[in-house]
């Protein structure tokens, strides 16, 4: 589907649907939106972070956490994030809802990130299949060297993983053992 086409859920700050809106639309004018991320972890306890395909547009080419993205209308969250992990990185996990987040970004393009993201977790051994479309490499990487890497270039990560790493390193950690 065409990112300028797709329909998105706008909510209030207590994450309830007031309507739906054009992804690219609620971008440009930074209005509230549910979304939600992704952290796979491999049995070494490493996360999978992509980097951003090239044609995106917004954060092309940053490093982000292994997935990420909107429900339509009428799809849940969970059901929207595991569609994604599959079009995205080609993996199938078995994904845990971890807890809700909230952060505003001002990105390239003149765009903004307005979101509540929905955090899930999940746990593969297995090799990712890239949407050249979506990714253009991915790596595992510890979430120690994550936060070392993102400290000495925070330009070559997406806003929200920065947030996520800055904020939540304690409930990242605590669900990279837990799943």
């Amino acid at each position: 589907m065409n990112d300028e086409f797709e329909q998105v859920i706008l909510v209030d700050e207590a994450d309830q649907r007031l309507s739906d809106g054009d992804k690219w639309r609620i971008h440009q004018d930074g209005l509230l939106h549910r979304a939600f991320s992704i952290f796979v972890f491999n049995d070494a306890g490493e996360c999978l972070i992509q980097q951003r395909a090239a044609g995106k547009y917004h954060s092309a080419g940053k490093w982000a956490n292994s997935c990420c993205g909107h429900p339509r209308p009428g799809e849940t969250t969970a059901a929207a994030a595991a569609r994604r992990l599959e079009e995205e990185v080609g993996l199938r996990a078995a994904l845990t809802f971890g807890f809700k987040s909230r952060y505003v970004a001002h990105l390239d393009n003149d765009m903004v990130e307005n979101e509540i993201p929905h955090l899930f977790f999940g746990r593969t051994s297995d090799a990712p299949v890239l949407n050249p479309a979506e990714v253009q490499a991915v790596r595992w990487i510890s979430l120690e060297d994550l936060a070392t890497g993102i400290r000495a270039a925070p330009d070559h990560y997406a806003a929200w993983l920065r947030h996520y790493v800055d904020q939540h390193a304690g409930e990242l950690r605590i669900w990279r053992d837990r799943i």
